[in-house]
């Protein structure tokens, strides 16, 4: 993660699984960034032990509650956020937060498939709305030329399960509504990367691998490949080396090229 040098930084969904391991990592790093503000839906709620104790030992860490499916919710942590830049701007947004519903071709149904896509596509797009001015800041008080993570990014966290061309272990779990919101999440990415690569905004989409989380275990039988801490060290990385070339593509964590 050398070549990561963030001063502020922005997770969704940080309080469990791989938002919350990207807190961790990005606070142990030897040059961590001045700010890193972790959002989850219910900052108050259970299950916020981890997230807190980091907050109690590390001063450039804000809990901020922030809603994806909620408008008035992402507003606010805008604003709150803001506050603690002070002008600075933001230098990247990880869109982490996601669901995902187990549900076959057979059983899907429009209410599922709405609260995956208000929480895994349409959140990550109203995220992005309201951060970017302040992307817009860093990007514009940045030194550097091009595009990088360094100066001004919106990463989505996407799924190769969204790939049309590899529809990847589709006889283990079908997971309708999560294909569906991924394969759109990654056309938003290429969308952001064609609006906002001119203000000097790098978007990608990355997908993660087969992560040991909660959501990742609970889609089959088998246990998930991959532990959180080996796919997180491993985006971070790939986030370092991301440059113009790849300004909407999709990647994995291991920094290979997916096919849409």
């Amino acid at each position: 993660m050398a070549g990561l040098n963030l001063c502020s930084v922005l997770v969704t969904g940080a309080k469990q699984g791989i938002g919350l391991e990207l807190v961790k990592q990005l606070l142990g790093n030897s040059n961590p960034p001045e700010w890193v503000f972790a959002t989850c839906r219910d900052a108050a709620g259970e299950r916020m032990q981890e997230l807190q104790k980091l907050e109690a030992k590390h001063p450039n860490l804000v809990i901020i509650a922030l809603d994806v499916t909620d408008p008035a919710s992402i507003k606010a942590a805008a604003a709150r956020v803001e506050t603690h830049l002070k002008g600075s701007g933001l230098n990247l947004l990880i869109n982490n937060a996601g669901i995902v519903k187990l549900n076959t071709l057979e059983s899907e149904t429009p209410e599922d498939m709405a609260l995956v896509y208000a929480s895994n596509v349409t959140g990550p797009l109203l995220v992005s709305q309201a951060f970017l001015p302040l992307l817009k800041q860093a990007a514009q008080g940045s030194p550097q030329t091009g595009l990088s993570c360094s100066k001004a990014a919106i990463v989505n966290i996407s799924s190769q399960g969204g790939s049309i061309q590899n529809v990847c272990g589709w006889h283990t779990v079908q997971i309708i509504s999560y294909r569906c919101s991924k394969a759109a999440l990654n056309m938003l990415t290429k969308c952001q990367a064609l609006r906002y690569g001119g203000d000097g905004i790098l978007s990608v989409a990355v997908h993660p691998g087969w992560v040991q989380t909660d959501m990742g275990n609970s889609i089959s039988t088998q246990q998930a490949p991959l532990a959180v801490e080996a796919s997180v060290r491993g985006m971070l990385h790939v986030l370092s080396t991301l440059c113009e070339k790849h300004n909407g593509a999709f990647v994995n964590w291991e920094g290979e090229v997916l096919p849409w």
